[in-house]
């Protein structure tokens, strides 16, 4: 099955790609914690967007990506959002004032009532800090702090690709909030060591992410990237953290979930998927899947059919006129 799946932040997080205009306002209701936003397609018809979410305890990461334009209103979270555009034009209003171009880091406020358009093909990342971020001592004066946090968030999305599994995930997820908290105090600048990768190895990365039905050999992949086994190996354990087998092992996990995403069928075929990807024990499939994302294969489908039923029962409202 093609991958059909946006390049999306924290892809690896993916939760909704292609559903129904409801359920998707229902996901992202649930996932943004703005309960009255209201969404309004360009089109009408097709997929509307991508989601990708990733909680801890110290806040959550949400990406959005648009499939068509739409005009996402009523967004009053109950605590301050953080707006972070990543790709295409994004426009922000607030308090119903005019369409404003949203290029740099902002703070969304629940006064604010603020409203998103989000052009075909835009992304935008948005920040819900937990309850009583601690450090923070005034969301109203924070304008000279928001290009450092910028930095930050870029940083971690950056190295967000090459999370080695769910604690890792979770533990730097944990370590952004606490980062953007403290800067928030300090004069200083955090230290933010963002490095661009080697060409060798992003080339090896690129085999491995873009040629699903290629089976991992080494001694293939460093000659694909032009160096040895040996330095390959520690060229990506150095500027990644994890080793060629494993970040290959992810991405075929990922493959799958994004298969169990889609999915729309009664009974998912869960054996099926990892047997494309070549996991051939369910049971330590399952195993892998959930050090990886924190979850079951089964729970993943579960969450989307849970998501049609909270959809079907609440009657969803759909933006209209």
């Amino acid at each position: 099955m093609q991958n059909t799946v946006p390049d999306l932040e924290l892809d690896a997080y993916l939760r909704l790609n292609r559903a129904s205009l409801g359920e998707w306002l229902t996901a992202i209701r649930e996932i943004s914690g703005c309960d009255d936003m209201l969404c309004r397609p360009r089109s009408g018809a097709g997929p509307v967007g991508a989601l990708s979410a990733l909680e801890s305890d110290s806040g959550t990461v949400v990406c959005v990506h648009a499939s068509q334009g739409m005009d996402i209103t009523g967004c009053q979270s109950a605590g301050p959002v953080l707006l972070l555009p990543r790709a295409g034009i994004v426009e922000m209003s607030v308090r119903n004032g005019p369409w404003k171009p949203l290029e740099h880091l902002v703070v969304g406020r629940p006064s604010d009532r603020f409203g998103l358009r989000l052009h075909e093909g835009s992304q935008i990342v948005i920040l819900r800090p937990a309850a009583g971020m601690p450090g923070c001592p005034d969301w109203n004066n924070l304008s000279d702090k928001l290009p450092v946090w910028e930095d930050l968030i870029a940083c971690y999305l950056h190295r967000s690709a090459f999370f080695r599994d769910d604690a890792h995930a979770r533990a730097m997820t944990r370590q952004l909030f606490r980062q953007l908290a403290a800067s928030a105090g300090n004069e200083a600048r955090p230290p933010c060591q963002c490095p661009e990768l080697d060409r060798r190895l992003l080339r090896a990365i690129e085999k491995i992410r873009q040629e699903p039905d290629w089976d991992f050999n080494l001694q293939e992949l460093a000659r694909h990237a032009g160096v040895s086994e040996r330095n390959l190996y520690y060229l990506m354990k150095r500027e990644t953290g994890m080793t060629p087998y494993r970040l290959y092992q992810r991405n075929r996990l990922m493959r799958v979930r994004h298969r169990l995403v889609d999915c729309r069928c009664e009974v998912p075929h869960i054996s099926w998927y990892a047997a494309d990807e070549g996991f051939s024990h369910l049971g330590r499939f399952a195993a892998l899947y959930r050090e990886h994302f924190g979850e079951l294969p089964s729970e993943t489908v579960q969450w989307r059919h849970n998501l049609q039923q909270r959809e079907a029962v609440s009657g969803t409202t759909l933006a209209l006129g």
